[in-house]
């Protein structure tokens, strides 16, 4: 399956545009009767200031040669939010003709150190929503993804073709549509990675939920919120995440997991590190071969 930028730009301005109604934007409604839900294109052109024939190439997928003035515009009309805006940013920008190397991400050893020295659950991501690197707490959270061959250490394979993992999140369809959102944010950034294309090729095929949810194009920054977890040993957790990107590594995320303290998730977080590698082996076995 390949990511086509003038594709993604095209569907996903039509998929924005889609969601919108004259009330919304505060426009009358006249003349014919709407056969589509949505705004028409001249009502959006309308509202963003460009020409009929200007906004249709644009949604036609030519995005080539657009200024940001105009871009900021059409996202306005849009209603975008911030992460929408950045990806629309994204795909005008594309240069699909020229091809880029992907190098594999790499965590440097200051970095392992850094997570094995924090006291909370751990990691680190990057792109496609690979997981890179982790710490002993993380592993008793999540099961230890070192069980697991290189490949299959990527979020988005484990949220959609792993039982367990529906288990162990207990709003799954929250945790599988941010997934989503954020691989397609990475299909912005990152139009011609072979291993992007593959990665949703294969859950594309594999997993009615992926397609539907792929097919609405939502985008979503990692930045913070709140998992409740059904852990197999300590029952359910309620952790707070943080996502901090890695300034010098590009494309890395480092993702932390915390308890209020004085709560039940807290102690149950407190009694994984106190257990340690039985911790670990106990969440293995649940998540890596239900």
């Amino acid at each position: 399956m390949t990511v086509d930028p003038r594709t993604e730009l095209s569907e996903f301005l039509r998929s924005r545009r889609a969601r919108l109604t004259p009330d919304d934007v505060g426009l009358t409604q006249y003349g014919r009767a709407r056969r589509v839900p949505g705004l028409r294109r001249e009502e959006l052109a309308q509202l963003a200031g460009v020409s009929v024939a200007y906004y249709t190439r644009l949604e036609q997928g030519n995005g080539r040669n657009v200024s940001a003035e105009v871009i900021d515009a059409i996202a306005s009309a849009l209603r975008l939010n911030g992460a929408e805006r950045a990806h629309l940013r994204n795909l005008t920008q594309c240069k699909t003709t020229k091809k880029k190397t992907f190098r594999p991400q790499h965590v440097r050893p200051a970095l392992q150190h850094l997570l094995d020295t924090i006291g909370v659950p751990a990691y680190i991501g990057g792109r496609r929503a690979d997981v890179l690197a982790w710490n002993p707490l993380a592993a008793a959270l999540f099961g230890d993804w070192g069980e697991l061959p290189p490949r299959e250490r990527n979020w988005a394979r484990l949220v959609f073709l792993d039982p367990a993992y529906r288990e162990l999140f207990v709003d799954w369809d929250s945790k599988a549509s941010d997934i989503v959102a954020f691989l397609r944010m990475d299909a912005g950034c990152y139009p011609n990675d072979p291993e992007l294309a593959a990665l949703v090729g294969e859950l594309s095929v594999k997993s009615e939920e992926f397609r539907q949810l792929w097919a609405r194009h939502d985008v979503k920054e990692k930045t913070h919120g709140v998992k409740r977890l059904r852990h197999p040993l300590v029952g359910e957790l309620a952790l707070s995440w943080e996502a901090l990107r890695m300034p010098s590594d590009a494309g890395l995320f480092l993702t932390t997991y915390s308890a209020e303290p004085g709560t039940p998730s807290a102690e149950a977080l407190q009694l994984l590190a106190h257990w340690g590698a039985d911790a670990t082996r106990a969440g293995t076995s649940v998540h890596t071969q239900a």
